[in-house]
Formats: C-alpha cells, structure tokens, sequence
C-alpha cells in the first residue's frame, strides 16, 4: 500500500483498512445517534442552534489505552473553495478509558471525571459549533485512544495536544460531518 493512502483515505472520511490480521470488531469506532457520517449535522449543534455538542459514543477502546482524547476541527475555513486554515472547534483529554461518549450538550461540568477541555480557535475552553461563514465545511471529530493520562497544568490546545500525543496513539477514529448555514 502506498504511504499516502490512509491520509488520503481520512481526507475522505473513510476508515484506514485493516492491517494484516486485525478484525473490525477491534477498531476503535466513534459515531453519534444525532447525525450520520458524512451527512449534515443538525442545526441544534450549531452556532445557529443550541451551540451545543451532538451526543457521540466510541466502542473497541484499544487494550493498553489509558486516556482518550478528541479534537473536532473543521479543514474547510473560512471557504471549502479556498480553505487557508483547520478551524479547531473542541478539544478535550485525559478522558477515561471506561467512558463510551459524551450525551448532548456536553460541558465541562457534564464530562467524564479527569476529562479536560483545552481552548478552540474561539478563544474559549467549551465546544463551538459548526458556524461556517460560506458555503458546505466538514467537521471532524477525531477520537485517540492514549497509552498514557496527559500530565496537567496549563489545558492544551490542538497544536500542543498533538506534540503531547506524539508517540502515545494507539487507536483513532473518526467522525465527519457537514454543515452549511441557513439550509
């Protein structure tokens, strides 16, 4: 398989294929009851809505794993047809490994014990919604199972939550979904 394939492959919002033998059931998943992958998430979830966070739920955490963590981020920003940025809508960490998701409209206070909300490019420490200023983005939720619980100080934000997973990934697993304002 050729080394860019699983880039191109998240790219499109697909799954990697398996490795020589793994099964799927031991796939780290992650999807949501409130929209389907590649399809619109609803407006409740938007800075149109409620601005609140789509329930999401995870299976098959990695043996091994000590922490979990998720960023959502849009690659579209600010237009789909000139995109200059990856726009970061949540970031969260150290979630326990016994969680299997957040319910809709998680916060800070609605997280999992020893979970931590790191700041998003609206400079607050809290979920942003989908709130696209033209046309249809895509926003991934991106889901790492950790082999380690991130030391604490300062909340990461996505750049230094990535350097602190460097090394650290056992299993990711993604979400995408769309959004464009006003339909």
């Amino acid at each position: 398989m050729h080394s860019w394939w699983p880039a191109l492959l998240l790219v499109l919002g697909a799954q990697p294929p398996l490795a020589v033998g793994q099964e799927a059931a031991s796939m780290l998943t992650l999807n949501s009851p409130a929209f389907v992958a590649g399809h619109a998430i609803p407006k409740k979830y938007t800075c149109e809505g409620g601005d609140t966070s789509p329930p999401l739920a995870w299976t098959n955490v990695p043996a091994g794993a000590k922490s979990l963590a998720l960023v959502v981020d849009d690659p579209d920003a600010p237009d789909p047809d000139a995109p200059r940025m990856t726009w970061v809508h949540w970031v969260v960490y150290n979630i326990p490994t016994n969680a299997s998701g957040f319910a809709e409209g998680a916060s800070s206070d609605a997280l999992p014990s020893g979970a931590v909300e790191g700041p998003n490019d609206f400079g607050r420490v809290r979920y942003g919604g989908p709130c696209p200023p033209i046309g249809k983005h895509r926003y991934f939720h991106k889901l790492y199972a950790l082999d380690v619980v991130l030391p604490g100080g300062k909340a990461l934000d996505k750049r230094g939550l990535e350097a602190a997973m460097r090394g650290h990934i056992l299993g990711e697993a993604q979400l995408m979904g769309t959004y464009r304002k006003g339909v």
